[in-house]
């Protein structure tokens, strides 16, 4: 038997860089470096442990929706043991929102054929975290969220989900949708021979018309949600210095208080 897992993957700006908005109020990418979502390494790890501890016939594509450097994020799932990976790209799909990106992951996950989606929790920009339950309504399969744990055996899904009083046992038959959260395991790191037989992986390109998409589905003029308005953060002000001559105790105790943190 052979198992097709796809797992949906987002390049996001840098965290750590200095970000804005550009003038449409979308993410000005052009101005910070990005990566592959931290996020998202968790769900290529758990596909990649799937395989590996398979009986079946394993293939693990990877598949993301964004610009021409999103490559990037496609190579470093590739690195980590990916066999091939799958970029979307096309100017219209330019401020795109999430139920526009669910639509076009839906066409591409059934063009690629799948048994299985493996998608993070949420993206570490948008951080909303509803795109795997849109996909797996769009593609008319059960999902299984957020879970810590995750397996496949016998044509069945099965996975843990770890809530704040209780652990549900959880399990359905593929096709499937899976989210997986950042308790799910460690992300192996690439290795330089995993880097370099990347670089032999194939890369298929799509856009709009390979998925059979009208430009009037997508982009910013036909998002659902859009960003209103926006203010650079203000700069961090001094923070309040207390001297401990005897009386420093009572004086962090009042601050507290005075802020209603006590």
């Amino acid at each position: 038997m052979s198992l097709r897992i796809v797992v949906t993957v987002k390049y996001v700006p840098d965290a750590t860089g200095d970000r804005h908005f550009a003038d449409d109020l979308t993410v000005d990418r052009d101005d910070v470096d990005g990566l592959l979502s931290e996020l998202d390494e968790y769900a290529v790890e758990q596909a990649l442990q799937i395989s590996e501890n398979s009986d079946d016939d394993v293939e693990v594509t990877v598949l993301t929706v964004g610009p021409e450097d999103a490559k990037d994020a496609l190579r470093k799932a590739l690195s980590m043991g990916a066999d091939k990976a799958i970029h979307v790209e096309d100017d219209d799909l330019h401020g795109t929102d999430a139920i526009g990106t669910s639509l076009v992951l839906a066409k591409a996950v059934e063009k690629a054929g799948y048994d299985l989606v493996v998608s993070g929790m949420a993206s570490t920009d948008g951080t909303m975290g509803v795109v795997p339950a849109l996909l797996a309504e769009r593609l008319g399969v059960p999902q299984v969220t957020l879970l810590s744990e995750v397996s496949v055996e016998g044509g069945v899904v099965k996975g843990r989900r770890d809530g704040d009083s209780a652990t549900e046992q959880l399990e359905a038959s593929l096709p499937a949708v899976v989210s997986v959260t950042d308790q799910s395991g460690e992300a192996r790191y690439p290795s330089f021979k995993g880097i370099m037989a990347a670089k032999k992986k194939p890369v298929q390109s799509w856009d709009l018309s390979d998925l059979e998409i009208d430009e009037d589905e997508v982009g910013l003029e036909n998002a659902y949600t859009v960003v209103e308005s926006a203010a650079e953060r203000p700069a961090r002000t001094a923070g309040t210095i207390v001297k401990d001559e005897g009386e420093g105790g009572k004086q962090l105790a009042a601050f507290l208080a005075e802020r209603k943190f006590v």
